[in-house]
């Protein structure tokens, strides 16, 4: 038997890539969740593009963290907003930074559901997630971490918040 092959080495190694393979649960936050439940959300976005941006979205509640992830098994924050609007129709380029140029710039007052979010965060240059309402929004937020329901008025994303684009009529 070699030295290092002991069975508490074969049994540390074992806990150690269960942990591993195992993702955080937390697919909505704690805030977001106590306010909206998945299911009302998309009952409130209208018909039309914006309601399948919305609706695709959430289906990927949960999907972990991927970089340059842009289809189920994961995703990061620009793939799933390409993931999402392509099944509603509406193209925009794979990019947050090219995303960042689609549509028309609003005011963060007027974000409505299907509204891309763009913010500046700590460990981020720049982020984007899909507008759920004028308040929540679902993202993919960082490696470790899982597809998610979070609000514009929390902290980090209220102040991080950069601008939000209209890219459905």
């Amino acid at each position: 038997m070699r030295p290092w092959l002991t069975p508490a080495a074969i049994f540390s190694a074992a806990i150690g890539l269960a942990a591993c393979a195992t993702a955080p649960h937390a697919p909505i936050s704690r805030q977001a969740a106590a306010v909206i439940r998945p299911d009302e959300a998309v009952a409130a976005a209208p018909e039309g593009p914006r309601r399948l941006i919305v609706s695709r979205a959430l289906a990927m509640l949960g999907q972990p963290y991927r970089w340059g992830g842009d289809a189920p098994g994961g995703f990061d924050c620009s793939g799933l907003v390409l993931y999402a609007t392509a099944g509603s129709g509406v193209h925009v380029p794979r990019t947050t930074h090219e995303q960042l140029q689609s549509g028309v710039s609003i005011p963060r007052r007027q974000v409505r559901a299907g509204d891309l979010v763009f913010m500046r965060l700590e460990h981020k240059e720049l982020h984007v997630g899909i507008a759920i309402d004028n308040e929540r929004f679902v993202h993919s937020p960082a490696a470790g971490r899982t597809v998610r329901i979070d609000s514009l008025d929390a902290q980090p994303y209220s102040r991080g918040f950069l601008t939000a684009r209209r890219i459905v009529g």
